[in-house]
């Protein structure tokens, strides 16, 4: 079996983002003992926004060290930057022939972001669903690991890959979704009805993975809650505390039903103190391991060790695929 996943090099990442997929591949990689692991810092696809150079090629360095801090094993995940395996921009071409543009057009985050864009639309923020499924399919993943918001491009993925083969034979592995039971999405500290977004310009929202410890502290202690006292899970009622609880159990492996007994009878501020130094005990040793990472060749040895296995099996697979379609000269 084989896993994919990628997530772009743009800003800073958020505790959201580690408890809601790269925690999860932590554990799976544990989990999954017989899965073959390719996990890809999503550089192309950054791109359909305006990015200063400097600063892209700083944050993929960024990213690939914060994987590694926060425990991907190089031994057991081939971690890479999509743009040094061409073959994603190939498949990715025959994904665009392969799809229809109102498949395109429904996708809800590109309808988000048109109406967020001020100085016109480029074409890619249209078609990077296609370059997705091409990350996907490149590698017959099996399993995707996907938050609530990424399920309906992983759908499309598995449309192009049922069209293609219908079309042209049996070509692809058709992907399956793994969806986390808890913590696929935490939200915002000042608006828990909103996902915590590494976009959000409001810096209270949100807790970055490299932020000040002492900042962290304050952000919990400040974040959102509700008029009643009473610590327990309702996501409906209570959408404040029950995201803190989120986020106390993942970070501490402790049911939530367990946190709601341990803090009856207790105050929002107790509750938020502990949350806030537990927190900041689970960023330190990863902010620690980062700054480690971040200079040493170390850290460029396994980006290419990633980079070669990635493009052993890319390149296989695309020439399958041109065979397919008739684009070799030879049979």
């Amino acid at each position: 079996m084989r896993l994919v996943s990628g997530i772009q090099p743009s800003g800073q990442l958020t505790l959201g983002n580690y408890l809601g997929a790269i925690k999860q591949f932590i554990n799976l990689q544990d989990e999954l003992k017989d899965t073959e692991f390719f996990i890809f810092i999503a550089d192309l696809h950054s791109i359909t926004v305006p990015q200063d150079k400097t600063k892209l090629r700083q944050n993929i360095r960024s990213l690939a060290a914060i994987y590694l801090a926060c425990g991907l094993d190089p031994k057991k995940v081939n971690l890479f930057v999509q743009s040094e395996v061409i073959e994603h921009n190939q498949l990715g071409y025959v994904m665009e022939t392969t799809a229809y543009v109102p498949e395109l057009e429904r996708m809800t985050q590109y309808k988000d972001k048109k109406q967020k864009q001020t100085a016109g639309i480029r074409t890619a923020l249209l078609t990077y669903p296609a370059l997705m499924a091409a990350d996907i399919l490149l590698y017959d993943a099996d399993i995707v690991p996907v938050g609530d918001d990424q399920k309906q491009h992983l759908e499309l993925t598995r449309d192009l890959a049922l069209r293609f083969n219908a079309q042209h034979g049996d070509t692809f592995i058709v992907p399956n979704p793994y969806i986390p039971k808890v913590g696929g999405k935490i939200m915002s500290l000042t608006d828990p009805t909103k996902k915590m977004s590494k976009s959000d310009e409001n810096p209270k929202s949100v807790i970055y993975l490299l932020d000040d410890l002492n900042a962290v502290k304050n952000k919990i202690k400040s974040a959102v809650t509700d008029s009643d006292t009473t610590i327990c899970y309702d996501q409906k009622n209570k959408p404040g505390i029950s995201n803190l609880l989120t986020i106390y159990s993942l970070v501490t492996d402790v049911p939530i039903i367990q946190i709601e007994t341990l803090y009856e009878g207790k105050t929002y501020q107790v509750f938020k103190e502990d949350l806030a130094t537990k927190v900041v005990d689970y960023l330190r040793p990863i902010q620690e391991r980062y700054q480690a990472l971040l200079k040493s060749e170390a850290l460029d040895d396994v980006l290419d060790q990633g980079r070669d296995n990635a493009r052993n099996i890319a390149y296989k697979k695309i020439q399958k695929v041109y065979k397919r379609l008739g684009l070799n000269r030879r049979k």
